[in-house]
């Protein structure tokens, strides 16, 4: 089981420990995983994309109550204002109604978190997602896709690395599908605020958790105030390892959200116009932490144990 960190982990002496054989094995993990991911979309229809960095739209993690971000980054280019990619949120709903309607990519990530944070276990400040969106897809879609991908590359990395495996951890298992699926609501009926934590500690295998109040773009039936979105978190007390919903589509509940959310229309412009035009296809997409799933697969005692470079909150490394 995951143990939060009594004091903030060296990422200088992380990286000096960069060739032990520890580090080794599971960087050869993370090859085996994401080979396995990646191999499995393409021959499944969906089209890779390369991805974003700096743009003026990105997603605003707000007012998502799991985010915990003390600064957002922006600069000044070509006499523009552009932020650095907190999610790609924004770039594959818009991909999906205009080009390819099944995409995936490997999404680098920046997001500012405060120090506090680097006693967590699970947080960095940069980081990659393997994202997904599926025009016209359903919440089910995306479950069946990523158990998929998740059930696969652990047995491949069993299969081909038993000897890596043995030596960081004994005791992976490949999760039997489909994962089980928990209402927000009935789980904070039953173990309070803290009920993320409870269930991550309490599951064997990953499990899906729904209804969960965030940001504008996911999918809210305002005649219930059930939000058609989820998580999925990882057992042993590693949490949140996926983020995804179906999407909000309709132009006037788009730009009633984000007034309601108190961010600003024109960061959105062309989302807002293709809605308005009726050219917002529905869809449902997610991603999925690479780190953090590497994590779980190495048993590490803290998420900057998987990068050669740790981004770890309050730490600047050398490189």
């Amino acid at each position: 089981m995951l143990e939060q960190p009594s004091v903030a982990v060296d990422s200088s002496a992380l990286i000096e420990d960069m060739g032990s054989e520890h580090r080794q094995a599971i960087m050869q993990i993370q090859t085996v995983v994401i080979s396995s991911m990646t191999r499995k979309l393409s021959e499944n229809g969906f089209t890779w994309i390369l991805p974003v960095m700096l743009a003026k739209a990105t997603d605003p993690l707000w007012p998502d109550p799991g985010a915990s971000i003390e600064k957002r980054i922006e600069i000044e280019i070509y006499g523009h204002r552009v932020r650095t990619m907190q999610s790609m949120i924004i770039h594959k709903r818009v991909l999906t109604s205009l080009g390819p309607e099944r995409i995936f990519s490997l999404s680098p990530n920046i997001r500012i978190e405060t120090r506090e944070r680097a006693k967590t276990g699970r947080h960095l400040y940069e980081f990659t997602q393997l994202e997904i969106e599926m025009a016209n897809g359903k919440m089910g879609d995306i479950f069946r896709v990523f158990e998929d991908l998740i059930s696969s590359s652990v047995a491949e990395v069993k299969k081909k690395l038993h000897v890596s495996v043995e030596m960081l951890r004994t005791d992976l298992r490949v999760p039997e599908t489909p994962f089980k699926v928990y209402s927000r609501k009935k789980l904070e009926e039953e173990y309070g605020k803290n009920w993320e934590t409870a269930i991550s500690e309490k599951s064997i295998y990953p499990v899906w958790v729904t209804d969960i109040p965030r940001e504008f773009y996911d999918y809210e039936d305002e005649a219930t105030a059930e939000w058609r979105n989820f998580d999925l978190l990882l057992p042993e007390g590693y949490g949140e390892v996926i983020s995804g919903a179906e999407r909000e589509y309709e132009y006037t509940k788009l730009l009633r959200k984000i007034d309601r959310d108190g961010l600003n229309r024109d960061d959105y412009g062309l989302l807002l116009r293709l809605a308005r035009e009726g050219r917002l296809k529905p869809s449902a997409g997610a991603g999925l932490g690479i780190e953090r799933f590497i994590s779980y697969m190495s048993g590490t005692d803290h998420v900057a144990e998987v990068q050669p470079f740790p981004r770890i909150p309050g730490a600047v490394p050398e490189l």
